[in-house]
């Protein structure tokens, strides 16, 4: 069973994002072993400087590369990495397990997005629109995705 982790830096404060989440954790264990990591969005003032912002990420992507297991397929959740339609992050995630990369890891960054080092070390780069959303949203809408993805693999009616 391939494993999948999903990286967030904030946590989730609103019920109904957890109970979004709760959903789809529970659809995808007949799946995969799924872990959602959350890490601790660093603290800033209303009005941040770019330096302030550059060195929350800094310190932020030190965090996130600490819990990026080796030999992982890492993809970063970002606005300016590749559109892909539900078909195409099937595929994604099926020619992974066909290259015997058995753990997937996404990651989402905190309000500010992530540090260019972080995006850099992923194999992908995945944007799920150009509009932005908030990042507690955008793990409810990957972990649908990535549901999604294992139905269409597995060839079931979910997907229409």
């Amino acid at each position: 069973m391939q494993k999948v982790t999903i990286i967030c830096v904030g946590k989730l404060k609103e019920k109904f994002y957890a109970d979004a989440v709760s959903e789809y954790v529970k659809r995808l264990s007949r799946f995969c072993k799924l872990e959602i990591i959350e890490l601790p969005e660093d603290r800033l003032p209303d009005d941040p400087s770019q330096a302030q912002i550059d060195a929350a990420l800094l310190k932020e992507s030190d965090a996130i590369r600490a819990k990026i297991p080796a030999g992982a397929h890492v993809i970063a959740m970002c606005v300016e990495g590749k559109e892909r339609s539900s078909e195409e992050l099937a595929r994604l995630m099926a020619e992974s397990a066909n290259r015997g990369e058995s753990h997937l890891v996404f990651l989402i960054g905190g309000s500010f997005g992530m540090h260019p080092s972080i995006k850099a070390q992923a194999a992908v780069k995945l944007s799920m629109s150009p509009m932005t959303f908030p990042h507690h949203l955008l793990r409810v809408m990957l972990l649908e995705q990535i549901y999604r993805g294992y139905q269409i693999n597995a060839g079931t009616r979910y997907h229409k």
